[in-house]
């Protein structure tokens, strides 16, 4: 009968010619946590059921220990569901000449905050916001880490304790459950809502106005879902108007920031970054990991005056942008001023793909797996843009017996293949597929296919 004197030691297994394999690997500490852990679990479970794992049995559950502690939990995925900004799924995917630019700053210094040609100090902002300036004709421009520190900073500086006028229809939730009333409370700012919420008029804002003496106008744009029927608002220049003429600024949250037209692509118009300055408003907040297509940012542009008190602010320095986000997004923007967005960078690319080209590809896939049937589906931006916008797409559609564990296989493999489900069939969808990933994809669906 075996008792626990049978276990070995850890020093003995540290003994073991496989273990000094692991220590190489994964370095000592990291092993010896690993075997104790293996030992300490081998003493619970004898207590409970009087059995000892085998010394292979040991070892073995020590080495998955060192396996799943040392492998980062953040790791690249195909993404193969034709959602082009996944949330889930990091949202954009950065061109070449971000990740070339993230890496020529990562491997040793950089002028983050150097000004090379005084020889003294300088700002970090100044990397991105001359960019911005240029293709947006604001005045001037700031960037820090996301969009809601984007809206929390403009209402910081300007609101607090003071009201904001909103209309209730623009009192909006994102994904994570950011809404629009928490920033504005947590800013310090008072909410003032306006008008209903299918119909605000003109006259809801000037009424406010007169009774509330607010600080600013917040417009934030509908970015994730759509109100018909019976409805009205003001148009922005309208909104800028009114505030202008009561001495206080338009503030243009617009979320996804498009620097191109959508329309352009089949899909509806996405209010862009350009528009808004043209329309009058005088700050205006957007993403940069969306339809911008570069790092997760927050983008301020707008009027010098208002820009400079931002900058100023202590709660600039607690959001600010760091030297990599700058210098991925400084590569994106200088995509758009090359005009070399559709083809550099890649929800562009996407986004710009024809439905011919697309089924060429799925045809080309199902003709090497030799299975598969290529059907007409859709593809959708995702990432909080063009709600119930879909574009023309061609996929790769599998109908094996268990979907659900196909899909989940495939989740398994490296890297992990995210598919999605339609009427009980596996799909691929080729827009969202990087060419250098279809042989891991094809690799992936065969292996799935094989295991089962």
């Amino acid at each position: 009968m075996s008792s626990l004197r049978d276990l070995p030691s850890v020093d003995q297994l540290l003994q073991s010619p496989v273990v000094s394999g692991w220590i190489t690997e994964y370095g000592r500490p990291l092993t010896l946590e690993a075997l104790r852990w293996s030992m300490d679990e081998a003493r619970d479970g004898y207590r409970e059921s009087d059995v000892l794992p085998s010394h292979d049995d040991l070892m073995k559950h020590a080495h998955d220990m060192l396996q799943k502690w040392a492998s980062p939990s953040l790791q690249s995925v195909i993404n193969a569901s034709g959602v082009i900004l996944h949330t889930n799924l990091g949202r954009a995917p950065l061109s070449t000449s971000a990740i070339q630019a993230l890496q020529d700053v990562s491997l040793g210094y950089s002028n983050l905050e150097y000004d090379l040609q005084a020889g003294q100090r300088g700002s970090r902002q100044v990397h991105a916001e001359s960019l911005l300036i240029h293709l947006t004709h604001a005045e001037a421009a700031l960037v820090v880490n996301n969009n809601a520190a984007a809206v929390l900073l403009v209402l910081s500086v300007f609101a607090r304790r003071r009201a904001v006028v909103i209309s209730r229809s623009q009192l909006v939730e994102i994904g994570g459950g950011f809404r629009i009333p928490d920033v504005m409370k947590q800013s310090g700012a008072r909410l003032c809502e306006v008008g209903t919420t299918n119909r605000v008029h003109p006259s809801d804002y000037q009424t406010a106005i007169t009774d509330a003496a607010p600080a600013l106008i917040l417009h934030a744009h509908r970015s994730n879902f759509r109100i018909t029927g019976f409805t009205s608002e003001p148009t922005l220049s309208e909104l800028a108007e009114i505030a202008h003429q009561a001495g206080i600024p338009l503030v243009d949250d617009l979320g996804s920031g498009a620097l191109l037209d959508t329309a352009m692509f089949g899909l509806g118009h996405e209010p862009m970054v350009s528009e808004s300055i043209s329309s009058g408003a005088d700050l205006v907040c957007f993403s940069g990991d969306k339809l911008l297509g570069g790092p997760q940012a927050g983008i301020i542009i707008g009027k010098a005056d208002l820009v400079a008190k931002l900058k100023k602010h202590p709660l600039a320095r607690a959001i600010r942008a760091d030297k990599l986000c700058l210098a991925a997004l400084s590569a994106t923007l200088l995509h758009y001023l090359k005009d070399e967005a559709t083809t550099k960078i890649p929800i562009w690319w996407m986004i710009s793909q024809t439905p011919s080209s697309l089924r060429l590809r799925a045809e080309t896939w199902a003709k090497t797996l030799g299975m598969g049937d290529v059907i007409a589906s859709q593809s959708t931006v995702g990432g909080g843009s063009l709600p119930d916008e879909t574009l023309p797409t061609f996929v790769l559609a599998l109908s094996p017996p268990s979907p659900n564990r196909i899909l989940s296989h495939l989740r398994t493999c490296q890297p992990p293949v995210i598919a999605r489900l339609e009427t009980d069939r596996v799909i691929f969808d080729p827009r969202t597929i990087l060419p250098d990933q279809e042989s891991d994809l094809l690799l992936a669906i065969r292996s799935t296919l094989n295991s089962y």
